[in-house]
């Protein structure tokens, strides 16, 4: 019985499910953040007057766009974070695909059972708590941390390095928790590619440059398209790695959203910081879509 079920209604299971599950736990959050958003602040609970209300009188809608009208009448406040975001997000990006290319690379070229092995290595980092991993590299950068003592007992340094709360320590932080996310989509694609075209390239006298510019990279852009939107969309909207590492300099937009959130209690104006989060992070997803359409055509 159960297998004649599953024979005919299997594959609606399988579609169904995935869309039933982004549904409930993304598509509806989503939706009712964009009701936050257009929502009017109060001192009560929930802090805010709903926007979209199903009562006696039925469905009513009537947004407010006091929430947007404050960001924009006071956009220097916010377009600080926002750029700073932006620019640590994508600074990040450039940084785990630097250091994730050369390693992919060499897991993609190595043999099949060192290349499991070398794979559960990079996924390991994930097995821990990404707060004790930010706590483990504090120690490490901190002023009396083991880098300075190390630096200072080997005489390289006089005084100690300012590392924390600097670009560097953002970077480290961000490298250290998204490297493995650029590292997997790139491994995929590297592992795809055909030792017969590099063969061939190398027999007609092609340099290891030409090679890696005329067909390595251009067949494995797939995966670092892929890698850096897996690093640079959640990168935007960090919220602890700044809190941690950064300083008042590295504010980013999650800081400001908390910040709106819980210390302000104006939920209204959090949700449309977030929506309008939610649309930056969107343009580079809309572009690759649109370069994978121009290449395909």
């Amino acid at each position: 019985m159960m297998r004649i079920f599953f024979q005919k209604y299997g594959f609606l299971l399988v579609i169904w499910l995935p869309v039933g599950w982004l549904s409930l736990f993304f598509m509806l959050p989503l939706i009712e953040m964009i009701n936050v958003s257009f929502s009017e602040a109060r001192r009560a609970v929930p802090p805010y007057n709903p926007a979209f209300q199903i009562g006696e009188k039925g469905i009513s809608f009537q947004p407010v766009f006091d929430n947007y009208l404050l960001i924009y009448d006071y956009w220097g406040d916010y377009l600080w974070p926002a750029v700073n975001s932006i620019r640590l997000a994508f600074f990040s990006t450039v940084w785990c695909l630097f250091f994730a290319y050369p390693m992919a690379w060499w897991i993609a070229r190595s043999k099949k059972p060192l290349q499991h092995i070398l794979l559960v290595l990079v996924l390991m980092p994930f097995w821990t708590s990404s707060l004790l991993r930010m706590y483990a590299l504090i120690g490490l950068l901190n002023p009396n941390g083991v880098i300075n003592d190390f630096l200072l007992w080997a005489g390289i340094i006089v005084t100690p390095i300012q590392m924390m709360q600097t670009d560097f320590s953002i970077y480290s932080g961000m490298l250290l928790t998204y490297l493995p996310l650029m590292i997997l989509p790139l491994y995929a694609s590297l592992v795809r590619l055909d030792n017969a075209l590099l063969e061939a390239a190398a027999d007609l006298g092609a340099k290891n440059w030409d090679i890696f510019r005329t067909i390595i990279l251009p067949l494995s852009l797939p995966g670092v398209i892929a890698g850096c939107l897996l690093v640079f969309i959640p990168a935007v909207g960090e919220f602890v790695i700044p809190a941690l590492l950064g300083g008042p300099e590295q504010l980013m937009l999650g800081k400001v959203i908390w910040t709106e959130f819980f210390r302000n209690r104006d939920w209204p104006v959090a949700a449309a910081i977030a929506i309008i989060l939610i649309a930056i992070i969107i343009l580079p997803v809309v572009y690759a879509r649109y370069q994978d359409k121009e290449g395909l055509s």
